[in-house]
């Protein structure tokens, strides 16, 4: 048995990694803060996958769901193999960097930077556990950040900001795990087609065929599970720390 947690699992990128590693065999911990009762087509979707799926409803920005999210899991799987802090917000309102207020600053850092982190530190507790009771026991961190974390932008800077931090915190959680032979690896997705991105979603697929995006279209939630996927089945070895930026080329210095 193998058991995945996907924070913000039930919808955009995190849906689309829930599906990729239900496909390689694992049980599904999802999280999300919508009731259970509105996440439940997505549920029974995933569940056609033929693995055991259970929904953990929590805001990670709170201490007692961080807690509720991984209790759950170690009473109905009684183990965590995977971790992907996928879970994030977009701005409340997209203001320029010199009138942003504390209220949508403390929004985004509470949930994207504060909440990541502490729900890691839970979670991976439980990584650690599994390799101690069994060294050949299959555990690895994943973090979901984004090309934000290396892009300036002056209308939504505390989201970058906030991505950046969790790019840091990866290459700290690769030397803590290192010891016990858990890889942690970060991906930056670029403009992926989801509902977060539904409202410039005309302005990039424009940008995408002028160009500026290599491939000339945007990403897709299953690319990123595609990839999320390898790291976790362990195809990507001896890796351990490194940032993979699945962007379509957007993010190559071009003159």
């Amino acid at each position: 048995m193998k058991v995945a947690l996907i924070t913000g699992g039930s919808r955009g990128i995190g849906l689309g990694i829930a599906k990729a590693l239900a496909e390689k065999g694992y049980n599904l911990a999802i999280n999300g803060v919508r009731d259970e009762s509105g996440v439940k087509e997505v549920l029974n979707e995933l569940k056609a996958y033929g693995q055991d799926v259970i929904y953990c409803q929590g805001d990670i920005s709170k201490a007692e769901d961080r807690e509720s999210i991984v209790r759950k899991i170690k009473e109905h799987y009684g183990q965590l193999n995977v971790l992907v802090n996928n879970a994030g917000v977009a701005p409340k309102v997209r203001k320029d960097m010199l009138e942003i207020d504390e209220e949508n600053f403390d929004y985004m850092m509470n949930i994207v930077q504060k909440g990541t982190f502490f729900m890691s530190q839970l979670a991976v507790k439980e990584l650690i556990a599994g390799k101690e009771k069994d060294p050949n026991f299959e555990a690895c961190m994943i973090n979901i950040t984004s090309i934000s974390a290396r892009t300036a932008s002056t209308n939504r800077v505390e989201y970058c900001m906030a991505k950046a931090s969790l790019s840091i915190m990866s290459t700290s959680f690769a030397v803590k795990l290192a010891e016990f032979g858990i890889p942690v690896y970060e991906v930056q997705p670029g403009v992926i087609s989801t509902d977060m991105t539904t409202v410039v979603k005309d302005k990039y697929e424009k940008l995408a065929s002028d160009g500026i995006i290599p491939e000339r279209r945007m990403g897709t939630p299953e690319d990123i599970g595609t990839l999320v996927a390898a790291m976790a089945t362990g195809q990507i070895p001896y890796c351990t720390g490194q940032m993979i930026a699945p962007d379509g080329g957007m993010g190559i210095w071009r003159l």
